[in-house]
């Protein structure tokens, strides 16, 4: 079992989305494909292009796990791993949400204006485009995982189950991976 995360999000910042305690867990325990990201580069925008060559394919329904072994390149605990990210563009939110994930999972801060918020600034929705396409479909994010990069191949089972807190919109968990049983 691989890996854990410090911190984390499933669920959703948006009035109408279900809370925490209503995340069904087969939509953040199950099937994960991984998507190898690893030569991603700092502040590298990271395009549907980009995520479709790093897709080893896969079913829908599955959880999609983008690993670009981030926390080996700067510490969570610095600003510079929020500044220095690759970034999804919006096409590589469509493209993630026409792969019909469960979830989708990420070892980066994967929208641009997460930066932002260090110094303060906040823009507008629709600019954190993960949260803006795929949180409006229905997609749970599981946000900020590390030690992805020890995952040995394409496919794992992964297990990202919250703490049931009430009426809220996310949650730490402890997150870990089982490979060889990715069925």
């Amino acid at each position: 079992m691989p890996w854990v995360q410090p911190c984390g999000c499933a669920g959703a910042h948006l009035a109408d989305a279900p809370t925490i305690e209503q995340t069904p867990l087969e939509k953040v325990v199950g099937p994960c494909r991984v998507l190898d990201l690893r030569d991603a580069r700092p502040e590298e925008a990271l395009d549907a292009q980009r995520l479709a060559e790093a897709d080893p394919g896969g079913a829908e329904g599955e959880i999609l796990l983008l690993s670009a072994g981030w926390d080996r390149q700067r510490d969570w605990n610095t600003p510079e791993f929020w500044r220095h990210a690759p970034w999804l563009t919006r096409d590589a939110a469509e493209w993630l949400l026409t792969r019909r994930p469960s979830a989708v999972a990420f070892d980066f801060p994967q929208d641009y204006p997460i930066r932002l918020l260090l110094d303060g600034q906040e823009v507008p929705f629709a600019q954190h485009v993960t949260h803006d396409v795929l949180l409006r479909a229905g997609v749970t994010l599981i946000e900020y995982l590390v030690n992805t990069a020890s995952l040995a191949g394409p496919r794992t089972f992964l297990c990202a189950a919250p703490l049931k807190i009430p009426h809220a919109d996310g949650a730490p968990a402890r997150v870990f991976a089982i490979e060889g049983l990715a069925a």
